[in-house]
């Protein structure tokens, strides 16, 4: 795996220690400990801020944004306030269809608190994966009235093609191109509008450039559901697969997808401007996923932030695997859930820090 030709170096250890533990997984007995090579590397210990929502309002989710905000602010240190950029970049989920989507009002709220703070309207952008899937959510205007949701705020369609850069790639030889309902149009559009690609095409996942090119930092903005490769659709994947081209390929094999998220999230500078992700738990899928299956829905009244996106997959595992108990369903179990390890061996997160990880913010 690399990150383009002339930064490949820079992901090489990663991938070295990655390999170990993917080997090392593969020839040991469960409970076998790790050998020394592939102990994972040490990130910084970061808490999840909650904030209580009495409902699921504009007002509630202004509120509790700005709580968010803030605490974030006295953690640091220092205010939020625009940068060079001048730009913001905001990771919406609209992948599970309508129904199960980034709520619009926790969106709303992170642009005001945005503006709040000096960034300029027009310079707060929204990036999504599919075109048909977020103008079924509503996050792209409607053919029938042409009324924008978020009027002012440019909204990129990485499937358009138009916002990938031919320099900045996640390089990885294994599977070929694959769609996984061999759907001939979808292979098509993967390809660029081609009916055929070359191999070297099929190697390559282009990254979703605005974000950290064009911005001075970026937010995402995911919705959990359980998925049947990786265990767990939330966070990582929200920021990797759902954040980059030809990324259903991965899928093929139970073997790939979880590396590669974990190798696309290790990347430094998609790390370094990935200043935080804000969960709604408004709604979240504990079996069926990622389809939206609204039987198997929860809705809790919290906000979580943090910064460890590792953490955060691993506390709504918990959640999931606990409401899939009650309800008489298998847990998701270690071997669905090996992203969560590889991306805590390559320093993306923590799957539990010190103490207790939930932390309320005290207004």
């Amino acid at each position: 795996m690399i990150l383009s030709s002339a930064r490949g170096l820079r992901l090489l250890s990663l991938s070295l220690a990655l390999a170990g533990l993917v080997a090392a997984r593969a020839q040991q007995p469960a409970e076998a400990p790790a050998p020394a090579a592939t102990k994972p590397v040490a990130a910084p210990q970061v808490p999840v801020w909650e904030a209580k929502l009495p409902d699921f309002s504009d007002a509630a989710y202004r509120y509790a944004v700005e709580q968010v905000f803030q605490q974030l602010e006295r953690t640091n240190g220092h205010p939020i306030r625009p940068g060079k950029k001048k730009k913001v970049g905001l990771k919406i989920y609209a992948d599970s269809g309508p129904g199960l989507a980034t709520p619009f009002p926790l969106v709303r709220a992170v642009i005001e608190s945005l503006e709040k703070r000096g960034y300029q309207r027009e310079n707060i952008f929204l990036v999504g994966l599919n075109p048909l899937r977020l103008r079924l959510t509503g996050f792209l205007p409607s053919f029938a009235t042409g009324i924008s949701p978020f009027p002012g705020h440019q909204v990129y369609v990485l499937e358009s093609g138009k916002f990938y850069d031919p320099a900045w790639f996640y390089d990885s030889p294994l599977p070929a191109r694959f769609d996984p309902v061999t759907n001939e149009r979808a292979v098509e559009a993967a390809a660029s509008g081609k009916n055929s690609s070359t191999l070297e095409e099929d190697r390559k996942s282009f990254l979703a450039t605005p974000l950290f090119i064009d911005a001075d930092f970026w937010i995402n903005l995911p919705v959990y559901t359980d998925h049947p490769v990786l265990g767990v659709n939330g966070a990582l994947v929200n920021a990797t697969l759902w954040n980059a081209s030809n990324t259903f390929r991965f899928f093929k094999s139970p073997a790939t997808a979880p590396a590669a998220v974990a190798e696309m999230a290790a990347i430094p500078e998609l790390r370094e401007g990935w200043a935080l992700t804000l969960v709604s738990l408004q709604l979240y899928q504990f079996i069926g996923g990622p389809y939206f299956n609204s039987l198997y829905t929860l809705s809790e009244p919290r906000l979580w932030a943090s910064a460890d996106p590792v953490l955060l997959d691993s506390l709504m595992l918990e959640r999931m695997n606990a409401a899939r108990k009650r309800t008489g369903f298998p847990p998701i179990d270690d071997e669905e859930t090996r992203m969560l390890d590889f991306a805590a061996q390559l320093g993306v997160g923590n799957r539990k820090i010190d103490g207790d990880p939930v932390r309320p913010i005290t207004p």
